[in-house]
């Protein structure tokens, strides 16, 4: 079951990577997220906000060791996952970059091979909760600066979407004060007829 909690977020500016094959093992690179990156979540002249991952935001997760599991549009069965030793997670000066190798006899990974190659599979993304955020309401929208998270998933995607927008706002409404539910439906509302959620 899903956690009510839990935020996706794509990363649109670095495809995923195929190198040459092993033996029965393909290679495949990317990174999940890029850090500095101002990506907007929702319309900017409504209810929308821009967010950032910062610089370190990973660490802590690294550190003790969530299990993250590599998932095709982050549900199924998983393809690698790092408590198995079999996905290798790393912080480096771009952002959160996922190294693995697939076993070519795996079924799930025939499937979508064909279609990494292709392109049609080429994005990455994640899955968290934060744990550490700020959120700068002084400019003309607010803009939400991401300092921590424990790790869920990374994935790869086919159709890269804002599936966490609810939960977003929610954060969105903690943190700026307007906590009356009355202000929550409405812009869970705007988000719905948006076609966000």
């Amino acid at each position: 079951m899903s956690d009510p909690q839990r935020e996706v977020r794509y990363c649109a500016v670095a495809p995923v990577e195929l190198r040459a094959a092993e033996g029965d093992l393909i290679h495949v690179t990317g990174y999940a997220a890029v850090f500095g990156e101002q990506t907007e979540i929702g319309p900017l002249d409504s209810w929308g906000w821009a967010e950032v991952i910062e610089p370190g935001a990973f660490t802590e997760a690294l550190k003790r060791g969530d299990d993250v599991t590599f998932l095709i549009n982050h549900g199924g069965l998983p393809l690698a996952r790092t408590s198995s030793g079999t996905l290798t997670l790393t912080e480096d000066e771009r952002g959160l970059r996922v190294d693995t190798a697939f076993d070519a006899s795996d079924p799930d990974v025939q499937r979508i091979l064909p279609k990494m190659k292709r392109g049609d599979l080429s994005k990455m993304s994640f899955a968290f909760i934060s744990e550490k955020e700020t959120w700068d309401e002084t400019g003309n929208y607010a803009v939400r600066s991401i300092h921590q998270v424990k790790l869920y998933d990374v994935s790869i995607v086919t159709d890269p979407a804002y599936e966490g927008t609810e939960i977003g706002l929610r954060s969105k409404t903690a943190a700026l004060g307007a906590g009356s539910e009355f202000f929550l439906r409405q812009m869970q509302m705007r988000s719905r007829l948006s076609g966000l959620d």
